[in-house]
């Protein structure tokens, strides 16, 4: 994999974002992220392969904060900062040279998944979304998420992301804690399935320098995010992957989210939140190449920018 992608950054921000380039030969490109915590290798090397094998040009880039990027302090998710990420990723892959600007796509998973709908809804010009296993109710998924927590730990939870969240206040370093745990744990997401990401993200770990770990404040703000709500604005073809059994980011939301969009499409997978990396894989990568060439086209981008008129 490394002979076909090279090391970029961009500017976002005071600071630069670290990147994976896929070069490609069709004009189209497809801009990836992960979710919480999770960092540019895991989140995208399963797919990033297969859309550069039809063509696609790669951008798979690490958030501000997080793993190759710039930013401080380290492993602090500000919703914002993302989004923004988000909008300084599609603007430099736009003057890549294998990159037509009217062939952009983006991809994302779990919160990625989410920030997408509100990105998407800004820029009009995309060629096509995909949203895989979106997280775009938090409102929805959060109650879910503490019935899967122990009393217990829901308190310590909430203690450690109060004095977290004080503390950034006064210039402390961030309190960490884990991203996923067992039922019992004090970590961002204990539901049936968070135990699932390491096997389906890293399961030869390979991804030594991926730190599992996320400031411990998002548990006070993630509950509020609710960027499906911004469907309606959302204007290109948009591709929203559920998994049926999903107890993290949970598919009804996501099939509502769908259906106020005015240009989208739902594909159900049978499995948990991490099924597009395991069973349900082949089934996952396959429509969504499947996908971004029927919109592609639409888009009228051929390779080294133009159109076909």
């Amino acid at each position: 994999m490394s002979e076909q992608r090279e090391k970029v950054r961009f500017a976002s921000g005071d600071t630069t974002c670290a990147a994976w380039h896929y070069p490609g030969t069709n004009g189209g490109c497809v801009i990836m992220a992960g979710g919480i915590g999770v960092t540019k290798e895991p989140a995208s090397d399963l797919f990033a392969r297969r859309f550069n094998d039809a063509g696609f040009a790669v951008l798979a880039f690490d958030f501000r904060r997080f793993g190759e990027s710039g930013g401080v302090p380290r492993q602090v998710v500000r919703l914002g900062d993302q989004r923004a990420d988000w909008q300084a990723a599609i603007d430099f892959a736009a003057g890549l040279p294998d990159v037509d600007p009217g062939g952009i796509s983006l991809w994302g998973f779990s919160l990625s998944g989410g920030h997408v709908f509100r990105v998407a809804a800004d820029n009009p010009r995309l060629a096509s979304v995909i949203a895989q296993s979106p997280l775009v109710d938090g409102r929805a998924a959060a109650p879910n998420a503490l019935r899967a927590m122990t009393p217990r730990a829901l308190f310590r939870l909430f203690g450690r992301a109060v004095a977290d969240a004080l503390g950034s206040l006064l210039g402390r370093p961030p309190l960490l804690i884990p991203t996923a745990g067992a039922r019992g744990a004090v970590a961002s997401l204990t539901t049936p399935d968070a135990m699932d990401g390491d096997r389906a993200l890293d399961p030869d770990h390979r991804y030594t320098d991926w730190e599992q770990t996320v400031a411990a404040r998002i548990a006070l703000r993630i509950g509020g995010y609710r960027p499906g709500l911004h469907a309606p604005r959302i204007r290109c073809p948009l591709l929203v992957v559920v998994c049926d059994q999903d107890r993290s980011a949970l598919p009804g939301p996501a099939v509502e989210a769908a259906r106020n969009a005015p240009d989208a499409e739902v594909l159900h997978l049978t499995g948990r939140h991490y099924a597009p990396f395991l069973e349900a894989h082949e089934e996952a990568v396959e429509a969504e190449i499947a996908f971004l060439h029927k919109h592609l086209a639409r888009a009228d981008v051929v390779p080294g920018g133009g159109d076909r008129t």
